[in-house]
């Protein structure tokens, strides 16, 4: 499949904004309107302003990064985006082009965006990264756990006891009488964040050894076996440090959306509740007070 280069002769800029994080100027549209006759209303209606608002606020922090990338960069930026969108060459390239409406220029800019907005947060939050990994710390350690869950207490007491008396294997049992998904893995979850498990559970696992098999306790009506296969505790390596700049990159994003969203509320209040059970009538109607 042929470069970018072929796809456009100019690369596609937009004028430089030279805002850093934290802050981007507001949208250049009047409140109540996102430009070409599309309101906001009309986007809130549908479920699109924070979208909207989303990538109006990209578009800011990256369309005015004129810095070329390398060729293995560029063409890295493409495969994705042809892979994403199942175009598998050139053709099928252009006739995207066309459907969307795009020029070749904005189909670049399009195509660079990700990579844009990577470098923006590299360079505006690449420096927190550390930080934020030591205050999250425990929560990305990774385990491995052996995990058997019934309803029946009676059961899960004797099945423990049958594994810690090396009675039966855990897998086998859990095979056999594992009420959950976990039985089709017999009994084997992760690796996986910390996070990922129920937290009555992930506070039980961090303070278990490796090995460890834990007395059945009670999770939301499962009774549960569990034993601590493996603990693997986070390390600030490059991977994690991309996987914390990339959130307080999104936190940044979510926050400034939602501060973009206080002046547009004012604008654009909510339906009063009559309105509503108008268009819906099994939304019931107010009650007077007493």
């Amino acid at each position: 499949m042929a470069d970018l280069a072929a796809i456009s002769q100019t690369p596609g800029n937009a004028p430089a904004d030279s805002s850093p994080a934290g802050s981007a100027p507001a949208g250049s549209s009047p409140a109540g309107s996102a430009g070409d006759g599309v309101t906001l209303g009309e986007l809130a209606r549908l479920g699109l302003l924070r979208p909207y608002l989303r990538q109006q606020l990209i578009s800011e922090l990256v369309d005015g990064d004129l810095e070329p990338f390398s060729n293995e960069e560029t063409q890295g930026a493409f495969q994705a985006f042809a892979q994403e969108r199942q175009i598998t060459s050139q053709e099928a390239l252009e006739r995207f082009r066309v459907d969307q409406l795009l020029s070749p220029q904005a189909l670049e800019a399009q195509i660079l965006r990700p990579l844009r907005l990577l470098r923006h947060g590299q360079r505006h939050f690449r420096p927190k990264a550390e930080s934020r990994f030591l205050e999250r710390k425990t929560e990305l350690d990774r385990v491995v756990y052996s995990l058997l869950r019934l309803k029946d207490q009676g059961l899960a007491r004797e099945l423990f006891l049958r594994i810690d008396e090396d009675a039966a294997s855990f897998a086998d049992l859990a095979a056999a009488y594992a009420e959950g998904p976990e039985q089709s893995t017999r009994g084997i979850v992760g690796p996986v964040a910390l996070t990922q498990a129920h937290p009555a559970l992930a506070d039980r696992l961090r303070t278990a050894s490796p090995g460890q098999l834990l007395e059945p306790f009670r999770i939301e009506g499962w009774w549960v076996v569990v034993r601590l296969e493996q603990l693997t505790p986070a390390v600030f390596d490059q991977a994690t440090a991309s996987q914390m700049t990339q959130e307080l990159l999104d936190q940044w994003l979510n926050e400034e959306v939602e501060r973009r969203l206080v002046p547009i509320r004012a604008s654009l209040p909510a339906q009063a509740p009559q309105a509503l059970n108008a268009a819906n009538p099994a939304v019931p109607a107010a009650q007077p007070s007493a």
